[in-house]
């Protein structure tokens, strides 16, 4: 059987084209990929919660600052030798990462205050206001404030604060 110079040539063009197809669907944005995870993370969070499995829902948060963290390194090393939009994804990326991350916190002291755990979530409360210091995590430290000020309202006095 005799094969054709043209048929080669096109069912190798085919085989290539069926593998530029195949390797362009693998190759995902990794912004989007870091977002899916993130995403992930943040279900979690609210699954373990729901769960009443806190401390696994307190993991799910840390992995999320830790990709923050992860990100914030990467837009300080690249800031100079890359171009501006792919750091400004990062930084968009990081800033969300840690917006999530202090809502949830914040969450995570609103569970607690429910499940009448008040110097837990005294305890939250203040991670948030100790850990979100940038100007722009301004609303976070805020909320988190307002939130002390109103467990103080709904909780029972501390034997400390009764003499």
């Amino acid at each position: 059987m005799k094969v054709s110079i043209r048929h080669f040539f096109c069912r190798t063009v085919g085989v290539i084209s069926l593998c530029v197809l195949l390797l362009s669907g693998c190759a995902q944005d990794p912004y989007q990929r870091r977002a899916d995870i993130m995403k992930d993370h943040v279900e979690n969070f609210y699954t373990h919660l729901k769960a009443n499995r806190v401390g696994a829902a307190v993991h799910e948060n840390e992995q999320i600052e830790a990709m923050a963290d992860q990100m914030a390194d990467t837009v300080r090393k690249q800031g100079q030798s890359q171009g501006t939009s792919q750091v400004g994804r990062e930084f968009a990326l990081m800033q969300t990462a840690r917006g999530t991350a202090a809502q949830n916190w914040i969450a995570l002291g609103q569970y607690l205050a429910i499940k009448q755990q008040p110097e837990r979530a005294r305890a939250t409360y203040q991670r948030v206001i100790d850990t979100y210091t940038e100007p722009t995590e301004r609303t976070y430290r805020e909320q988190a404030a307002r939130a002390l000020k109103d467990l103080e309202i709904v909780s029972d006095p501390s034997p400390s604060s009764t003499r």
